[in-house]
């Protein structure tokens, strides 16, 4: 069985801004409250290939692993997997912009199995992503907006 989640937030700011902020790999340790570290490992052309450090769990563990991004600024289309998978079969994930009334909808899709020995189960995983991505989203929603507000702002 595979997993797929499908999350979306309007951000009340214009799509360059947007696009700049949640893709700026080295800024998500700021951007999202749950990861501790981003390494480059490499660029080539619109791909960036990176190790992603989580924050300790509650059992103290530390999650990491290597995932490939390609961006396409004027598809406003972001595709991404995971190199090392960890405790997924496979994790491939697309992030989508479009200009909307009010703002940019950022939407996240994410297609993924699970292997039989991970600590929990495909549907499990689906549950959680998905509680999570609107957590992201939200903590996301509200620093771009914040920010987009700052740049409108006369000095």
């Amino acid at each position: 069985m595979s997993g797929r989640t499908d999350n979306s937030v309007l951000i009340a700011a214009p799509v360059d801004v947007v696009w700049e902020m949640t893709n700026d790999l080295e800024s998500w340790p700021v951007l999202f409250t749950e990861y501790a570290a981003v390494e480059i490992l490499q660029r080539s052309g619109s791909t960036v290939r990176f190790r992603l450090t989580m924050h300790p769990d509650d059992d103290g563990r530390v999650w990491s692993w290597v995932s490939e991004r390609t961006m396409d600024r004027s598809g406003l289309r972001v595709t991404a997997r995971r190199v090392e998978p960890g405790p997924f079969e496979h994790m491939n994930i697309e992030w989508t912009y479009a200009e909307e009334d009010g703002g940019t909808r950022m939407r996240w899709v994410q297609d993924f199995r699970m292997r039989p020995d991970a600590p929990v189960d495909t549907a499990a995983m689906t549950d959680r992503i998905n509680a999570n991505s609107l957590v992201q989203m939200e903590v996301i929603r509200q620093k771009v907006e914040r920010a987009a507000r700052a740049a409108e702002t006369p000095a």
